[in-house]
């Protein structure tokens, strides 16, 4: 398969006629009527950009520092679940991609590779994704294991007390392949997301894994298995955003799940600013959801964001070239981000501002 998409729409036309439909409309999907999912990618649309004309700007920096890892670009690998769906190559080419570009990896607990032989294959930081399951003893061994194994920061995903309902999973009977298994568990655990049964085995999956009862008074023991950085991964609201900064977060995800849990959530990008304002610099803010261009990394990172989270776009590569379709991606997004702060008249990401947006 050709690497010559010119840019990530092309690329997502390339990964649908390259995966099995259930397999694609898996990754695509939103919850229920999708206009969450919708309004991500529209939220950044409907933003202009009021860019700067005779600006010094002949050398550029958008290299930067996330909880203390230096990286080369203020774009992070969102945590996605089961990509050795997309291709063999899995979280390892993913994680391999992303460090070949010194950009940070976000390992899901629900990978079809260990955490374990993704920080093996890895060549730059890695986060862990963390869901707090119903038996507390899972979570402490899977905190645990990512610190043996040298894994930087704890991603806490706080938005799935019960899982969105995902029509098109529901209609396809989503599943993992027979050869296939989430790999941070044991063999037996993937059992309920595999077999003929009707409706989407993810969603029994994750019901009979997942703690509804956890809560904010719950951090404070989660903080206690390793001495990790804590960022939670979900919100929307600023006092809870602020409720965050209090319990001694490290850094907070603005995010709505890819319009994948409550749909007609608010869009992550109309979130953003609130929050920013809540939190200021007391800890690391970051966003996701719907950004396909280096312009949306500017007007992200002009309304408070440190960075960003991608996920879809990196998985269609993967799933086109394997590694290198990964690597392509994050190349396009960079080259994308550079080229607009030339053109923006914002040579550091310090200059972006709210006055560049209307």
């Amino acid at each position: 398969m050709t690497l010559s998409f010119l840019n990530l729409h092309e690329v997502e036309a390339l990964a649908r006629a390259t995966l099995p439909a259930a397999t694609f409309e898996y990754f695509a999907g939103g919850a229920c009527d999708e206009v969450t999912l919708t309004e991500n990618r529209r939220a950044f649309d409907e933003l202009a950009l009021r860019y700067r004309v005779l600006v010094d700007v002949s050398r550029r920096e958008i290299a930067t520092s996330l909880l203390g890892s230096a990286v080369s670009a203020p774009i992070v690998v969102a945590p996605m679940a089961f990509q050795r769906l997309a291709h063999a190559d899995g979280e390892t080419g993913m994680a391999r991609a992303a460090g070949s570009l010194g950009m940070l990896f976000t390992a899901s607990t629900f990978s079809t590779c260990s955490l374990e032989e993704i920080a093996t294959a890895a060549t730059g930081p890695l986060w862990f994704q963390l869901y707090v399951h119903q038996d507390r003893g899972i979570t402490r061994d899977l905190v645990q294991r990512a610190a043996a194994a040298g894994y930087r920061a704890l991603v806490l995903t706080v938005d799935v007390p019960e899982i969105g309902r995902r029509e098109r999973d529901e209609r396809n009977a989503f599943r993992l392949t027979a050869d296939l298994r989430v790999a941070n568990f044991r063999p037996q655990t993937s059992e309920p997301l595999q077999g003929d049964a009707p409706g989407s085995h993810l969603a029994r999956f994750i019901s009979g894994m997942r703690d509804p009862s956890f809560s904010w008074k719950d951090l404070e023991w989660l903080r206690s298995l390793s001495d990790l950085p804590l960022i939670v991964k979900g919100l929307v609201r600023p006092d809870d955003a602020r409720t965050a900064v209090k319990r001694g977060v490290a850094g907070i995800v603005v995010s709505n799940h890819g319009g994948r849990q409550l749909d007609t959530a608010v869009a992550g990008l109309h979130a953003l600013p609130a929050i920013a304002d809540a939190v200021g610099d007391r800890t690391v803010l970051m966003m996701d959801g719907g950004i396909r261009r280096g312009t949306d990394i500017v007007k992200a990172l002009a309304l408070g964001a440190r960075a960003v989270m991608v996920g879809r776009p990196v998985l269609w590569g993967l799933a086109v070239g394997g590694e290198a379709g990964a690597c392509r991606v994050l190349e396009l997004l960079r080259d994308e981000l550079d080229l607009a702060l030339a053109l923006c008249g914002t040579p550091r990401l310090s200059d972006l501002s709210r006055d560049l947006l209307s």
